[in-house]
């Protein structure tokens, strides 16, 4: 049974690796509407423009799933058409995101360093090193391009306040939503072994 679910693991993702250019753009515009439907899970926080979502937890997904550019082409997906009017971004909005715009650019960013890491090395794809991958893709590859476009849009420029408004309060949720992600793909998704030559596949 365990021989069967690996192998079937090994057979999807060799089949998305080899997948048609367009059948790829339609895995990626499906994690792009998966990204759109999370973002309406939000909260308020009274001492902050940006909102708690759940898009990060798709954002990082799109990168295990689809793997090397693809994670990232389906955040760009998301980001582009959102900009262009499709009312996909937190609370059924659309254009440009004045506060929020640094985190958008970020979800390609992080999407697209996940998806080369996973596709990249057999050995990313255990628990730990996949929630390392994913926690420095969230909070370095979305939170300082978030902190940086907030500070230039409100000329607040001070550690604390920033910290305050744009990092602390999403600490916690940020580390659930890396978590279960990792939890899931690391146990019953992702292969161990190689599917697109990957840089340590001569190693084990």
């Amino acid at each position: 049974m365990l021989e069967k679910a690996y192998d079937l693991r090994y057979r999807v993702f060799r089949a998305r690796y080899e997948a048609s250019v367009l059948k790829k753009l339609l895995f990626a515009f499906s994690m792009a509407c998966l990204t759109g439907i999370l973002a309406q899970v939000r909260f308020h926080l009274p001492w902050t423009e940006v909102p708690i979502t759940g898009q990060t937890f798709a954002v990082l997904l799109s990168g295990i799933l689809l793997g090397r550019w693809w994670g990232g082409i389906s955040q760009a997906i998301y980001v582009g058409l959102g900009i262009a009017g499709v009312p996909w971004f937190s609370g059924f909005t659309s254009g440009v995101k004045i506060f929020t715009m640094g985190y958008l650019f970020g979800f390609i960013l992080a999407a697209l360093f996940v998806g080369f890491m996973t596709d990249s090395f057999i050995r990313s794809r255990g628990f730990l090193p996949m929630l390392g991958i994913c926690l420095f893709a969230n909070f370095a590859l979305i939170h300082i391009p978030g902190l940086l476009w907030y500070a230039a849009c409100t000329g607040i420029w001070s550690p604390p306040i920033l910290l305050s408004k744009c990092l602390l309060p999403f600490i916690p949720g940020d580390i659930i939503k890396a978590v279960i992600p990792c939890s899931v793909a690391s146990k019953l998704i992702t292969p161990k072994t190689s599917y697109s030559g990957e840089f340590d596949r001569n190693w084990r």
